[in-house]
């Protein structure tokens, strides 16, 4: 069965407001979420949303340790995913809590260490697929699936290199791509069981969904779900949601359904 993983934003700006977890909720929020059926959660303290602003890592450590250090204390060996791009905060966080999967949006790209360092730390990585920086993506060309085939066929030989054994495949919906091209790659994302990697899908809220339907991310949540069951049907393994309870739901519901095969 797919499971879940929770996404929990440090972040002043994030697209969806609701998500914005102050410093003192992550442990009544990280809760909740694995009551609802989360298994793990992702945490970032960056917003790479079309428009949003960097941040320096040193900011990005102050509002991320205090988080880090209330969740080992809180709930001792709660599963966690760390979404950063820089490997300097990969090691502040290693060295705090020990073992966490690296999310890294930019596939080690942006930071030539981020690969070198987890393969040395052991660490599992969520790598997504996507051009350019984090804050000014370039568009993808030509047959998008296949861009994304390719994109991971490389990363699969530099993540060996690098001693990363465990890597989840995030095609990267909302990065890189027209909205047209997230759908077409929704559609045929069992394509990408040819990486012989498990697909994990972050499509909760996105623009893919709301600009299609002319709604707000507020009110995209029942397009989400429906966008999630394609996924699932399509062979996702692992959904990145903001609605935990409601993803948990979805699975279910889809539990018994044949998956995509490619």
């Amino acid at each position: 069965m797919a499971r879940i993983l929770g996404i929990v934003n440090l972040t002043p700006d994030s697209f969806y407001s609701p998500s914005r977890t102050a410093p003192g909720d992550v442990v009544s929020v990280a809760r909740e979420m694995i009551a609802q059926g989360a298994w793990g959660l992702d945490i970032g303290a960056v917003s790479t949303r079309p428009g949003s602003t960097p941040v320096t890592p040193e900011e990005e450590w102050n509002r991320l340790s205090p988080a880090l250090k209330a969740l080992s204390r809180e709930i001792p060996g709660v599963r966690l995913s760390i979404d950063t791009f820089h490997s300097e905060i990969v090691q502040r966080a290693f060295d705090l809590i020990g073992q966490f999967a690296v999310n890294d949006i930019t596939a080690g790209l942006h930071d030539p260490g981020m690969l070198p360092l987890a393969g040395s730390l052991g660490l599992p990585m969520i790598a997504m697929h996507m051009h350019g920086s984090p804050f000014a993506p370039s568009p993808t060309s030509g047959n998008v699936v296949e861009d994304i085939i390719n994109y991971f066929r490389e990363f699969s030989s530099r993540a060996e290199d690098a001693g990363i054994s465990e890597w989840y495949l995030d095609p990267g919906f909302g990065f890189s791509k027209t909205v047209e091209q997230n759908w077409e790659v929704l559609h045929r994302l069992s394509e990408l069981k040819v990486i012989g990697r498990p697909i994990l899908v972050g499509i909760s809220r996105k623009s893919m969904i709301w600009k299609r339907f002319g709604i707000s991310p507020e009110e995209a949540l029942p397009a989400t779900q429906a966008a999630h069951m394609l996924a699932l049907l399509q062979g996702a393994e692992v959904l990145r949601v903001h609605d935990v309870a409601e993803a948990a739901r979805t699975i279910a519901s889809a539990s018994g359904f044949p998956t995509s095969r490619s």
